[in-house]
Parts: structure tokens; C-alpha cells; sequence
């Protein structure tokens, strides 16, 4: 189990399951809301939104805790489920059903004496509507809801009334329309006595153990993902408001502002010495130096992944491949202290491995008598050890870049034959 605790607020990633787990609690944290994404792995605006949720929210008060890549394959797959349906699974799997751990976990985290109040991400077919107005607006239909499985819960002392919860959310998303045909309602399925394929699902679970638990399904006939995320968040900031537990968020909330927050695919950091920032990222990465059998991936996104087929590593944030790295087998050094010394612009600076810089004119590493440099774009013949040397944009093959628009290259450093680390250099 590994733990990452930012300082400047509790945030807390328990990396023991097969999805993401993150705990973000301010003072008076007795009230605890858990928002579940990505169970379907093809309705992007349910685990986009948890990721944004985690990445870009503080609590100030309260606790939220945040899956939002539940089932993670499916969602590189964006496949609904790979294994069947996980959401008919909450009554009763199998040992055998590959997806038996993580709804046995995920159980286990909805039980906690902790957990006040659950809500499940989802995107639907259609706009509901209480009468039949065609294929996309009729009551078959899912999206644009707030579904209930029952009125209230009777052995439930908290936020009981889950219809008046449930119409509240309602009423306040649908203040803030982008059109007008995308106003929400309230479904009940009236699971108990109506709808016995529910029955199986992970909000019936929850409430029939006395856990209110709610859907937000937003339509998949809206015309973008920002949108489908916009009215996730609203949603999600409602349920904080009725629960008082409070929040910061670092942007605008509008569907421009969102666009671009999801488009961002942040960064990964591998084996703790390569560092790529993921945005503009290249579409495929050759001779990256990775070690033969495991790699450590950590992406600074909570719905990044990786897919290995045939030596190399699909990178995916959500369902959407952002690029491949093609390995080169190297073993890892040893013992070498990762402080570089870079002249940059004429300023000598220290660098660690798993960074970046940015440059105007021109940088050169400083000689090290461990490590041979390898500044790859860059070729001189007269030198296998590119250390000492001035090095600027004109002398670089911009092919080898690491970005479409070609102001990244890979600064590579090497012991005999291992690998010790990669810094990235940014020409502005």
C-alpha cells in the first residue's frame, strides 16, 4: 500500500485496489460523501468528472472520497464492461467473475461507518421525460437524471429523504442549463417492487444497508463530453451543499473552461527517473529506457493507465490513448546522485532526474565523472559524452522531439550500460 499526502490540504491516494482510491477531508469531517466513476467504462462524463473532482477540488470541511476509475480496464477499453455488466453484479459474482475483487472492495468502502452518502456516475441514453415525446424524450430513457431506487430510507437517520434530496439536486441543476432541453428530473426506479434487474446494481446495494445512494446520469446525446461534465459537477456540488460539506475548486465552472481541463492529460513520471509532461505529447515515442520487466507508472491524472502489448506502453488517460512509448532494455543505476548541475542561459542551476526546464537561447550540462549525457536530437561526431557542450534550438534535429510543436527534447544519462535518469529541456 503506498500513500501520497499534498500538504496543503489532507489528500490521501490508498493505491491497495485495482481502481483509485483518494481521500480529501478538511475540519469537521464527520460527514463523508463518496462519489463513484467509471463503473460503465464507456460513459466518460461519470470518470472524467471524478478525476477533475480529484485533481481540482480542496475541502475545507468534510470529508470527500473519490473512486473514479472504478472499472478501470473497461474504460481503456471504452467498453461498457469488459466482463459483463459490474453494475449487475452488487447481489450477488461469483469467485470466478474477474470482476470479483474490485466489487468485493468496493462493497467494503460503501460500508464504511464513515460513509454518509454515495452517489454513482453514469452517462444515459436520451432525455427522460414523465410522457412518451419520441426515441430520445421519453420514460425509458436515462439521461439528464437523478435516480432514486426508493423514496426514502426508514433505519436511515441521515439525509433519509431521498426523493426530497434527489428533486432539491433537480430543481438547483436546472438553474443552470446550457439549453434548455437539458433539464433534469428525478427517476425512481421503485427498485423493490419494480425493476428487478436493479435489484443488482451498486445504489440498491448500498441503500438496502441503510446507505442513501443516488445515480447521476447525464445524457449521451448532449453534444460534447465538457457538457456531459459540467452538469456531473453541478450535481456533485449540490449533494456537498445539502451534506455542508465545504469546497474550493480552481476554475470557472463552464463548459470552455472544462474543455480544457480535460483535453489537459497532465503528466507521467516513470521509475521514479523519466518525466513526460502529456500534453502535445507525440502520438509515439521510440528508444524510451525502460527496464526489461516492471516499470513504475505514476500519472499525475487519478484516470491515467497503461496498456503493454508486444514490448511497448499504450499511455491512456480515461479511454483516450495519449500515446506509445517503444522500449529500449536497460537496467536501472545505482546509487547515483541524481543532482545535475545545467548551465542554462548562462546561469548554472541543479536539476533532479524526473524534471524540466525551460531554455531561450541555449543550455550545458555540466561534466559529472559518473555519468555519460546523451542529449538525444543532438549529434556530435567527435563526442560520445555530450556533456560540456553548448547546446541550442538551431542544433537540435527537431524530429526528435517529444512534442508535436517541437520545443521538447530528452537530456538522457547513463552509467556504462544502466540508465540513471532523463531531464526534459523546453525551448520557449
Amino acid at each position: 500500500m503506498r500513500f501520497f499526502i499534498a500538504l496543503c490540504a489532507l489528500y490521501i491516494s490508498v493505491q491497495a485496489y485495482d481502481f483509485n482510491f483518494i481521500k480529501k477531508s478538511g475540519t469537521d469531517n464527520n460527514n463523508t460523501l463518496l462519489v463513484i466513476g467509471g463503473i460503465h467504462g464507456n460513459e466518460p462524463g461519470g470518470y472524467f468528472s471524478a478525476a477533475i473532482l480529484a485533481s481540482h477540488y480542496k475541502i475545507t470541511s468534510g470529508n470527500l472520497w473519490i473512486v473514479p476509475n472504478l472499472n478501470a480496464k473497461s474504460i481503456q477499453a471504452d467498453q461498457r464492461g469488459l466482463y459483463g455488466d459490474m453494475n449487475r453484479k452488487f447481489l450477488k459474482i461469483d469467485k470466478n467473475d474477474p470482476d470479483f475483487n474490485i466489487v468485493s472492495d468496493i462493497k467494503k468502502i460503501i460500508l464504511d461507518k464513515n460513509v454518509t452518502l454515495i452517489i454513482n456516475l453514469h452517462d444515459g441514453h436520451g432525455f427522460y421525460r414523465n410522457k412518451d415525446y419520441g426515441t430520445i424524450f421519453n420514460p425509458k430513457s436515462w439521461g439528464q437524471t437523478c435516480v432514486i431506487d426508493q423514496c426514502d430510507l426508514k433505519n436511515s437517520t441521515t439525509y433519509n429523504d431521498m426523493d426530497k434530496i434527489a428533486t432539491q439536486v433537480k430543481l438547483n441543476i436546472n438553474k443552470n442549463l446550457l439549453e434548455n432541453h437539458h433539464m433534469f428530473n428525478v427517476k425512481n426506479t421503485n427498485t423493490k417492487f419494480d425493476d428487478e434487474e436493479m435489484k443488482h446494481s451498486l445504489t440498491y446495494f448500498a441503500v438496502t444497508h441503510n446507505k442513501p445512494a443516488f445515480a447521476i446520469e447525464t445524457s449521451k446525446n448532449l453534444s460534447s463530453l465538457s457538457q456531459k461534465v459540467y452538469y456531473q459537477l453541478n450535481a456533485i456540488e449540490e449533494f456537498m451543499n445539502i451534506m455542508n460539506i465545504h469546497y474550493q475548486r480552481d476554475f470557472e465552472l463552464n463548459s470552455k473552461e472544462l474543455s480544457n481541463i480535460i483535453n489537459n492529460y497532465g503528466t507521467i513520471t516513470i521509475n521514479g527517473n523519466i518525466y513526460l509532461n502529456l500534453e502535445d505529447i507525440k502520438k509515439s515515442l521510440s528508444f524510451i529506457p525502460l527496464q526489461s520487466s516492471y516499470n513504475d507508472f505514476v500519472f499525475s491524472s487519478s484516470i491515467g493507465s497503461v496498456k503493454t502489448q508486444n514490448g511497448s506502453f499504450d499511455l491512456y488517460v480515461g479511454n483516450k490513448r495519449v500515446t506509445t512509448l517503444h522500449r529500449q532494455t536497460f537496467d536501472l543505476c545505482k546509487n547515483i546522485d541524481s543532482n545535475v548541475s545545467i548551465k542554462v542561459d548562462g546561469k548554472v542551476k541543479q536539476f533532479k532526474f524526473a524534471s524540466e526546464f525551460f531554455v531561450n537561447d541555449d543550455f550545458t550540462v555540466m561534466k559529472t565523472n559518473d555519468m555519460r549525457v546523451n542529449v538525444i536530437g543532438f549529434t556530435d561526431k567527435k563526442h560520445k559524452d555530450e556533456s560540456d557542450l553548448n547546446i541550442n534550438y538551431k542544433s537540435l534535429d527537431k524530429s526528435y522531439s517529444i512534442d508535436d510543436h517541437k520545443k521538447r527534447f530528452r537530456i538522457e544519462f547513463y552509467d556504462k550500460n544502466s540508465f540513471c535518469g532523463m531531464i526534459v529541456v523546453n525551448f520557449r
